[in-house]
């Protein structure tokens, strides 16, 4: 039998976790998460982890097995995976990945895009002029160096937002001009699934699983972490609205509405770089299994 990644994609709260597990169970085998902030083990209210009994459901890789102290790239990711995929292929043909992360998807599954080594003062510079004029000064210079990537990119994430701009600054080019090009084929064939619902289930799920973190400690979990505030891996949402509550800058009330806000922007996003790959097939988040199950049994 061929080496067969299944990856499952979709929005944040679409319920990505409990299909994972299920598939898993029936294949036997292995998950590894691809949700960039799920990583980090300061980090477990605020991102979903799984809980003890999801986690104990099936053997998991890649959660909480870094802190937010730490360098942790894209590129790293790619090769941590394609060196733990090489393991798990040895004791089973079929391994699950799933998660949210369109750039950490692609990554896994196609391979990253070469960029030139850069000044590495201009990001200093960058950095600077976030904090002293803020994002939209950033997202502003790119929308003019760049149109291309400003449209594609999450140009709220401040941290590929000065990625992009130190790539057109430091080469004069566009980040875009170093995109798609060929990449290293893959040892293994790729299955995508893809979970959906309509807007106003989706954004329901969401509101509600805000509560439940609320409920659950965010705001203490988030506590802790204020004094590190300003690290990559603390700019997400979930985190920078509690972070606005600390300062002063929102209510309480606030802060959670902004959350559950920002939180279904990201799920629109989301929805928007995965429909552009005709390759997924997407399943409603309430399907049969067994569908699924038909389906991959098929392609597999």
């Amino acid at each position: 039998m061929k080496n067969t990644l299944i990856t499952i994609v979709g929005a944040t709260a679409i319920g990505k976790t409990a299909l994972s597990i299920k598939l898993a169970q029936h294949f036997g085998c292995d998950i590894i998460s691809c949700d960039s902030r799920q990583f980090y083990k300061e980090m477990t209210i605020g991102t979903a982890v799984p809980d003890s009994e999801e986690l104990a459901s099936a053997t998991h890789h890649f959660i909480q097995n870094r802190s937010i102290f730490e360098d942790y790239s894209v590129g790293q990711f790619e090769k941590d995976t394609l060196t733990k995929l090489d393991e798990l292929f040895l004791k089973n043909p079929i391994q699950i990945m799933v998660g949210g992360s369109g750039l950490y998807v692609d990554a896994a599954l196609k391979g990253l895009d070469y960029f030139p080594d850069v000044d590495p003062t201009i990001r200093v510079n960058l950095t600077k002029e976030l904090e002293k004029n803020g994002i939209e000064y950033l997202q502003n210079q790119l929308k003019e160096l760049d149109i291309e990537t400003y449209n594609s990119i999450a140009i709220d994430n401040p941290h590929r937002l000065i990625r992009a701009l130190e790539i057109c600054i430091g080469t004069d080019n566009t980040y875009s001009s170093f995109k798609n090009k060929p990449k290293t084929p893959r040892n293994f064939q790729s299955i995508k699934i893809g979970l959906t619902a309509n807007r106003e289930i989706m954004y329901n799920r969401i509101n509600q699983r805000v509560d439940i973190m609320m409920q659950n400690g965010l705001l203490e979990e988030a506590e802790k972490l204020y004094p590190h505030k300003k690290l990559n891996a603390l700019q997400t949402v979930g985190y920078r609205e509690l972070f606005e509550y600390f300062d002063g800058n929102f209510t309480k009330e606030l802060a959670i509405a902004e959350i559950k806000k920002n939180t279904r922007r990201f799920a629109k996003r989301q929805g928007t770089w995965f429909r552009k790959d005709k390759n997924i097939a997407w399943f409603d988040f309430q399907d049969d299994i067994q569908n699924i199950i038909q389906l991959l049994e098929a392609k597999i």
